[in-house]
């Protein structure tokens, strides 16, 4: 019975399927984002030092991203090609690929955990914090690099949960966290004093329950492949496969921690603290634009990935072409928001008139290239779900290592802090330029090869 819940991504009807795969994944990516959303939401709103705490721990945010790439380099690596095993019923190359996973998720964990605990101060000073707003970026990173290991594992693990077909488990185990972090914030943070503190705990604990979850199923019977002991180790024949795919998703990731710090920093010294401010809560909004979309892409992702591995073209194309339609909704939809109403946003993480005045001033320039950004998730995907390592990684370098960081120093030279935030639309609309391109030609010559022509 469980064997036909994997079966089903390439027998059941497809528009039906695609709802059901992508529903629970965005509301999962919703859930998800609340972790940090919620956290700045609160801490914005501190009496007496809200608007400085909220700088503070917006500049922990690239050292949160490095370590979701981590996961996302395991996870994301090795999950594709497991379902595309399964597409192919092998049962237990995918549970090597799983265990393999696991343990590069706990190695990857050790690894951070004491690298930024020993170097975090010097780090958050390069990322644009300044005397103000250290202590509550180094009080909120402290508390949460402790739970580094549940993060990995909840992040990491959870895509092969949704591989397989189990969308809803997915979303639960996401949403289990959520609704405790949601919970334990307003009385850490104001019912016991801990301020900063206590929205860090929040977090890692609510991290833990998630990964507990996770862990649970993939070792029960009601998964379709499990983690096994005699797995759970790194091969390195396996290690490889997954490093060439993990290797585009760390890059987007880790990436997008690097454009923060050159942002952050570029901010700071064209502007101040209160510039810092409006990143932090443009990158919130950010997140709120993009995740949910990505929700999509990856939720339809294993559908394309099983089809792909069962050699069924038609299905694989089918599914592209109405994943694109639905992301490009998206992001016009809610990019447009903040474009036309930035206030809408803005509100939400602030009651400093002047910071919410000023973020209000930038963000519609900062987001205007976010309204057309569906097309490129949906393909970068699609690379993803088809094992197309290389050109994924050439599409993760693009936007943000080759065009914006450049934009983004540049820019101010000439433009001071308005530079910056201009940087963003530019990269995002050549982005997508140059990925249409990609795509169109790399996926003609992959389905000619595949159907042997």
């Amino acid at each position: 019975m469980e064997q036909n819940k994997e079966e089903r991504l390439g027998t059941a009807p497809l528009g039906r399927l695609m709802l059901g795969m992508a529903l629970p994944a965005v509301a999962a990516q919703i859930i998800n984002v609340l972790y940090n959303i919620v956290d700045r939401i609160y801490i914005g709103h501190i009496a007496g030092y809200g608007q400085l705490a909220l700088t503070g721990v917006g500049l922990t945010a690239p050292i949160l991203m490095v370590i979701s790439a981590f996961s996302a380099f395991a996870g994301m690596g090795g999950a594709p090609q497991a379902s595309i095993q399964l597409g192919k019923k092998n049962y237990e190359q995918a549970e090597r690929i799983l265990g393999s996973s696991v343990a590069m998720l706990l190695a990857f964990s050790v690894i951070l955990t004491v690298l930024f605990q020993i170097f975090k101060t010097p780090v958050l000073y390069l990322f644009g914090a300044s005397d103000n707003t250290i202590v509550y970026a180094e009080q909120y990173i402290t508390i949460y690099l402790s739970g580094t290991i549940f993060v990995q594992l909840a992040l990491g693990l959870n895509t092969y949960i949704s591989g397989q077909g189990n969308a809803k488990v997915a979303m639960l185990s996401v949403l289990l966290g959520a609704v405790t972090n949601i919970i334990l914030d307003p009385i850490l943070i104001f019912g016991f004093g801990m301020g900063v503190r206590g929205a860090a705990l929040a977090t890692i604990l609510s991290q833990a329950l998630s990964a507990l979850w996770v862990l649970r199923f993939l070792t029960s019977k009601k998964s379709v492949i499990r983690i096994r002991r005699k797995y759970v180790r790194l091969d390195k024949k396996i290690i490889a496969g997954i490093a060439a795919l993990g290797v585009s998703p760390f890059i987007m990731q880790s990436t997008e921690s690097l454009v923060m710090i050159t942002l952050n920093s570029g901010l700071q010294k064209y502007g101040g603290d209160l510039y810092v401010g409006t990143m932090s809560i443009m990158s919130s909004v950010m997140q709120l634009i993009v995740v949910p979309v990505q929700g999509i892409s990856q939720g339809i992702q294993p559908i394309m990935s099983y089809n792909y591995g069962a050699g069924n073209l038609e299905r694989v194309k089918a599914t592209f072409s109405r994943m694109v339609l639905v992301s490009l909704a998206g992001t016009l939809l809610f990019g447009g928001i903040a474009v036309l109403w930035p206030g809408l946003y803005a509100g939400l993480f602030s009651s400093n008139e002047e910071l919410v005045a000023l973020t209000c001033r930038h963000m519609p320039t900062y987001f205007l290239g976010i309204t057309i950004f569906g097309i490129q998730m949906s393909c970068q995907s699609t690379f993803l779900a088809l094992g197309q390592a290389r050109v994924s990684l050439v599409i993760a370098l693009l936007r943000k290592v080759i065009l914006l960081i450049p934009l983004a120093i540049v820019f101010p030279m000439f433009l001071d802090a308005e530079g910056i935030y201009l940087a963003e639309p530019v990269a995002d609309f050549t982005s997508v330029a140059v990925t249409m391109i990609l795509f169109a030609i790399t996926t003609r010559k992959l389905f000619r090869r595949s159907a042997g022509l």
